[in-house]
């Protein structure tokens, strides 16, 4: 009699996969049946907590898929409650995998481990941007970074600049240099500086921490265009630049990098955050065009634009020195790039802050004083380097 339960249990779930199957290869190319063959007798013997042994076994293997309609679905009941598994027969049937589609339940098990692994190691590769993992980026291309070390051995921390690109501040230069306006173009430029310094007094008043956060973004702007354009000039005509790519390129980077510095110490606001992204746009969109028309009228510009900086740095020392700003420990980065002492204090990144500015401000009059001799800037040797 168990023999032929047997045979007639297996031959009907034989057929009905049969027909079921036929139907599902008109629309699916692939589909994996798996049938599970419950037999009364066996329920019966182990009783009602066999069923729900099984029961839990079978739904966190199977459940999870589309079960057969019609009479099968009738038995689940009775696969859960153990009662009324008269000549019972279950089939599950996996969703259909269409070829080229994988879904992670029904990997193999080694294709499940190599999932796994390349999972973690895509994890890996995201998260190693941040400074603080100690995770490698995978690369395919073979591109892997150069570990830096400092003198004394310890590892480099900054990734915007290595240490053969800091240097240590001449604060030897003459701060009261001036170039007096003595052409009408100059004259524009002079005073077109001059009234902008007007707004930015009446907006940050005595707040020079926001204050030089707000000037380096402007000031960053002018060498980076006027990189641009000599660069494309250069391509367009097939001649050397002298070097003044570069020199003016590394003067867009520094003021960055002061930006970097002063972001430490005074954290924006949000309405300074807009109206930064105001003045950077109006300001690019301006000097760029300046640039275009007169070379000479925009370098004198920048030359009257690190004047006023140096003003303004000059009074954030003075308000250091009087003791209204707290003269905190110098940033991390601060001390690293400019090769500071590390009981360093804010008041030492203004200076050497200030002397960048000077230096900026003798680049660009010297630049604006070559175009006004009539000559195009390749033709002097640009100050790569001067700091």
């Amino acid at each position: 009699n168990l023999t032929q339960h047997m045979r007639h249990e297996s031959s009907f779930v034989n057929k009905y996969n049969k027909r079921k199957r036929r139907e599902e290869k008109k629309f699916i190319p692939n589909l994996w049946y798996f049938s599970i063959l419950v037999r009364n007798e066996m329920m019966m013997s182990r009783g009602g907590a066999m069923g729900s042994v099984v029961g839990r076994h079978v739904s966190s293997c199977f459940f999870s898929t589309t079960t057969v309609r019609g009479a099968a679905n009738d038995s689940i009941t009775g696969l859960f409650t153990g009662k009324g598994l008269e000549r019972t027969a279950v089939t599950w049937i996996r969703f259909p995998v269409v070829v080229g589609v994988r879904n992670e339940s029904t990997l193999a098990l080694g294709e499940k481990d190599d999932h796994q692994e390349e999972k973690q190691a895509q994890t890996a590769g995201g998260s190693a941007g941040r400074p603080d993992d100690d995770k490698a980026i995978m690369s395919y291309w073979g591109i892997e970074p150069r570990k830096v070390t400092k003198e004394d051995g310890t590892e480099w921390r900054w990734n915007s600049f290595k240490p053969w690109e800091t240097y240590k501040a001449d604060l030897s230069i003459d701060l009261k240099k001036h170039h007096a306006p003595t052409t009408f173009l100059d004259k524009v430029a002079y005073w077109t500086v001059k009234s902008l310094r007007y707004p930015t007094d009446l907006f940050f008043q005595r707040r020079y921490g926001c204050r030089a956060m707000m000037l380096e973004t402007v000031a960053a702007v002018p060498g980076m265009v006027g990189g641009m354009l000599l660069h494309f000039k250069s391509l367009r005509r097939f001649e050397h630049s002298g070097g003044w790519i570069k020199a003016l390129l590394e003067e867009a980077e520094n003021e960055r990098m002061h930006l970097m510095t002063f972001m430490e110490v005074a954290k924006p606001k949000w309405y300074e955050r807009a109206l930064v992204i105001t003045v950077q746009g109006v300001f690019f969109n301006a000097y760029f065009m300046a640039y275009l028309i007169s070379p000479k009228v925009a370098h004198r510009a920048v030359g009257y634009l690190e004047e006023e900086a140096i003003h303004s740095y000059t009074e954030f020392l003075k308000e250091l020195d009087n003791g209204n700003i707290e003269n905190v420990p110098a940033p991390a980065i601060a001390i690293d790039y400019w090769r500071l002492p590390p009981d360093a204090t804010l008041r030492d990144v203004v200076m050497v802050v200030r002397a960048d500015e000077a230096h900026h401000r003798d680049v660009n009059h010297f630049a604006s004083d070559i175009h006004y001799q009539g000559h195009e800037l390749k033709v002097a040797p640009a100050p790569v380097g001067y700091h």
